[in-house]
């Protein structure tokens, strides 16, 4: 189906980029990725040829999308399909504390990405959004119709571009924008050549329950352990990496098969909840290693549940996640144990 089309994939190196150009190869498509190495480590591109088997159909430029010099040079060069965005920092408690490096770098490089691309007459956009957009749902699970209203600045870069590639599509309807917003990705390839690998300290609760297996850390802090939820802690929609890069492939399909689709928006995720006791247990199983945990308060802005009616994908794009958090579990294990400190260069 990928009719050797070319997608160019904005921060392709990092997590969640690297595992949707393995699912962009297995289709048929060309990737160019495009990626300043700020997150992410350049041994991924090794990586993904040995797991492709196909490095000719995946190639590296570094750049960046604030330096729009960059993205012309790179679209004067090649000619794309689409443009698949990932590229953003993305650690809501560092949003907090440094907005304006947020919203300059996750919001101008949108900007400029947008308007190198309508000058080169690319105008096919798939983009990483986020389950953050909901802010605190008053219900779930929760859906596409939802009122949005980001409670961080991360959430609000993520908004403001949903808005910004909408106002495109109503002011020039050659534009196609499909919004993807991912609820917990977790997991990594099967392989185990290429997982999460975050620099510093992580900003998501997986690569901190592999820190304690592999006894990095010696224990897991879980913030509140008085929420209205069955065993007390948080839940939360997790969702495979491998799952959620496949639904970039169906949302690229999509744009294929409809040539004025307009702008639409689906959610990413399994539609039901494990809470972080259950995601534990469930690691244990997987790796065989105690996870210490100590409970601590709640964080202002953490919700009690949040997971999501993933039904629209499902009936538009043909999308279904189909792995299950004991996958999640055993894919992670294998990463996490095989690459205890994460790529060689990083």
């Amino acid at each position: 189906m990928g009719g050797e089309a070319t997608i160019l994939v904005t921060g392709g190196t990092g997590y969640i980029g690297s595992h949707t150009v393995v699912e962009l190869v297995a289709a048929g498509f060309k990737a160019v990725i495009f990626d300043n190495l700020v997150n992410s480590s350049m041994a991924v591109m090794g990586r993904l040829g040995e797991i492709t088997g196909k490095p000719e159909m995946i190639e590296f430029v570094r750049g960046d999308c604030n330096r729009k010099e960059d993205l012309e040079a790179l679209f004067s060069s090649r000619s794309f399909f689409a443009v698949i965005h990932f590229a953003a920092l993305k650690a809501v408690g560092e949003s907090v504390q440094k907005p304006l490096l947020y919203y300059q770098n996750n919001i101008v490089g949108a900007l400029n990405l947008m308007e190198v691309m309508e000058k080169h007459g690319v105008t096919n956009i798939v983009f990483s959004s986020s389950a953050t957009v909901y802010g605190e749902p008053k219900s779930v699970p929760v859906d596409e119709s939802f009122a949005t209203g980001a409670t961080n600045p991360y959430g609000r870069t993520k908004l403001f571009q949903e808005d910004i590639m909408r106002d495109m599509n109503v002011a020039n309807p050659a534009w196609n924008v499909v919004l993807l917003r991912y609820f917990n990705p977790v997991g990594a390839h099967p392989s185990g050549r290429i997982g999460e690998n975050p620099k510093g300290i992580p900003n998501n609760l997986m690569p901190f329950i592999q820190q304690v297996a592999i006894g990095k850390r010696d224990k897991l802090t879980i913030f509140g352990n008085d929420w209205p939820t069955p065993d007390g802690t948080g839940v939360r929609d997790f969702i495979h990496v491998v799952d959620l890069a496949k639904g970039h492939i169906a949302a690229l399909k999509k744009v294929q098969a409809t040539p004025n689709l307009g702008s639409v928006v689906y959610n990413l995720g399994t539609g039901s909840g494990f809470s972080v006791i259950q995601l534990c247990e469930a690691f244990e199983r997987a790796s065989g290693k105690p996870i210490k945990r100590e409970f601590a308060a709640r964080r202002p802005g953490d919700v009690s549940a949040l997971y999501c009616a993933p039904t629209k994908a499902k009936a538009e794009l043909g999308w279904t996640a189909s792995l299950g958090v004991d996958d999640m579990c055993r894919d992670s294990w294998n990463w996490i144990s095989n690459n205890p400190d994460g790529y060689p260069d990083a």
